[in-house]
C-alpha cells in the first residue's frame, strides 16, 4: 500500500476543529450545542461590503493580477496612512486569507529546518505552517500566572542559533489576546537588528483592542523597515472569514518580489472577495466603536463568570476576542469530548477547543481551554452556567 508523506503524517489536527464530528452527534441527538471553540464572529458584516458584491455587473469573474488588485492595495495603502504607517500599494500582496499571507512569508525567508521563535501559546496553525514549510519552531512559554506578558528578553536570545530566522508574534494575541506594548516591541526590534532577523507579527485584531491602550504596530517602528513583516486580513475586522481576503506587507523589496512568485504559483486571490473587501475599507468608523463595545461587554461577561467558578484560572485579555483558561481537570481533551458525548444541562452543552494545540511544547496547556467569546451576551451566560454545571459533576 502506498505511504503518505512523513509531513502529512505529522500534521497536526486542528484543535479548534477536530471535535466538530462530536459537536454534530451532539446536534443530532437534539442537544443545543453553543460553540466557544472557533473565532467566527456574529457580528454582521458591514452592509457596505455585501452591496458591492450586489452592485457589480461582472459578466466574466476574471482571475486578478497575482498581487491582487492596484485599487484595492492602494485603498489597504490608505487604510495604514490612517492609522499613521506610510506605505505603497507596492509593499502589499493580497493573499487567500491571512494563512497564505503566513505561508508566503515562511517560504520567503526560511528554508528545509530552519528556526522560527514563538511566544507560545500560540494560533494553534502556526504549527501546522511550519510543518507544511518544513521549519522548525522554537517556543518561548508565557504564562497564565502572569498574564501571558512576553517572556524576558533574555529568554530570546538564549534560543537563537545560526538557524534561526525570524520571531513571530499575534499582536492581539490568539488564544489569549495579549496585547504587546510599545515597549515590548522595542525590545523585539532591538533583537532581530542584532542577529540580523526578520520579526513577524500578525495583526488581524488590531482594531479590537481595550481598556484605553493602544496598538502598536511593528511597521510603526523607526529602523525595523528590512526586519518586519505583517500578516493582515478582512476576516476578523470585518466579519467576513468566509471571503478568503488577507495580506502581507513588507517594505523590504526582496521579501515582496520573493512572495510574488509565490503568489504567482498560485494566479491569484478571490476577484469578488476583493470587491467586497476594497468596499468594507470605507467602513465608518462608528462600526469598530460598536463592535469593540460589544466584545469588552461578552469579555467581562466571561471572565467574571469563570472568574465564580471554582478552581477555574483565567487571563484577562486586552484584545481580540479570546481568552485561556485552565481548569480543574488533568486532561482538557477528554474533558471537551466528554461534554459533546455525555453531558447536558437543560438539554444543552458547550464545544470549547482544548489549549495543548496552541503549544508546541509537549505536555504543556493539558489542563487549558481556549474560548472564543463570539456569541451574544444571553447565550454566553448560558455557555458559562453550562461549563460550571459541567465541571461540578466531571470526573477525569
Amino acid at each position: 500500500m502506498p505511504k503518505i508523506s512523513s509531513k502529512g503524517f505529522e500534521m497536526p489536527e486542528s484543535p479548534i476543529r477536530k471535535l466538530v464530528p462530536y459537536a454534530e452527534e451532539a446536534h443530532k441527538n437534539g442537544k443545543t450545542v453553543y460553540y466557544l471553540n472557533i473565532g467566527q464572529p456574529d457580528i454582521k458584516t458591514p452592509t457596505i461590503a455585501l452591496d458591492a458584491i450586489k452592485a457589480s455587473n461582472i459578466e466574466v469573474l476574471a482571475y486578478s493580477r497575482s498581487e491582487g488588485s492596484e485599487s484595492y492595495r492602494m485603498k489597504i495603502a490608505e487604510y495604514y496612512d490612517r492609522n499613521g504607517i506610510a506605505l505603497s500599494h507596492n509593499d502589499i500582496i493580497v493573499t487567500t486569507g491571512g494563512s497564505e499571507a503566513l505561508l508566503f512569508a515562511f517560504g520567503s525567508i526560511m528554508d528545509q529546518d530552519d528556526e522560527i521563535i514563538i511566544p507560545e501559546p500560540f494560533y494553534a496553525n502556526y504549527n501546522g505552517f511550519s510543518t507544511a514549510s518544513g521549519i522548525n519552531v522554537v517556543p518561548v512559554i508565557s504564562k497564565i500566572e502572569n498574564n501571558f506578558a512576553l517572556p524576558p528578553i533574555e529568554e530570546f536570545e538564549k534560543l537563537i542559533t545560526p538557524k534561526t530566522k525570524a520571531i513571530l508574534i499575534c499582536n492581539p494575541g490568539n488564544p489569549t489576546g495579549y496585547l504587546y506594548s510599545k515597549e515590548e516591541i522595542k525590545k523585539l526590534a532591538a533583537i532581530v537588528k542584532k542577529h540580523d532577523l526578520f520579526l513577524i507579527a500578525d495583526e488581524v485584531y488590531r482594531e479590537f483592542v481595550y481598556d484605553g491602550i493602544s496598538h502598536y504596530s511593528i511597521l510603526e517602528e523607526a529602523g525595523l523597515e528590512e526586519h518586519a513583516i505583517v500578516v493582515d486580513s478582512v476576516s476578523k475586522r470585518y466579519s467576513m472569514c468566509g471571503a478568503r481576503i488577507g495580506y502581507l506587507v513588507s517594505k523590504n523589496k526582496e521579501v515582496i518580489s520573493t512572495a510574488l512568485k509565490f503568489a504567482q504559483a498560485r494566479l491569484s486571490p478571490p476577484t469578488l472577495a476583493q470587491i467586497a473587501s476594497e468596499a468594507a475599507l470605507d467602513t465608518p468608523q462608528s462600526y469598530f466603536d460598536d463592535v469593540t463595545n460589544e466584545y469588552v461587554k461578552r469579555r467581562n461577561i466571561l471572565i467574571e463568570g469563570l472568574e465564580n467558578i471554582p478552581g477555574v484560572k483565567v487571563a484577562k485579555p486586552n484584545g481580540a476576542f479570546y481568552c485561556i483558561a485552565e481548569l480543574p481537570v488533568k486532561n482538557s481533551d477528554d474533558f471537551a469530548r466528554w461534554l459533546l458525548e455525555s453531558f447536558d444541562y437543560d438539554n444543552s452543552t458547550v464545544m470549547v477547543a482544548p489549549a495543548a494545540g496552541f503549544y508546541s511544547t509537549p505536555g504543556v496547556g493539558l489542563n487549558q481551554i481556549r474560548i472564543a467569546y463570539v456569541l451574544n451576551e444571553e447565550r454566553l451566560k448560558k455557555a458559562i452556567k453550562i461549563l460550571d454545571e459541567a465541571l461540578k459533576v466531571y470526573k477525569d
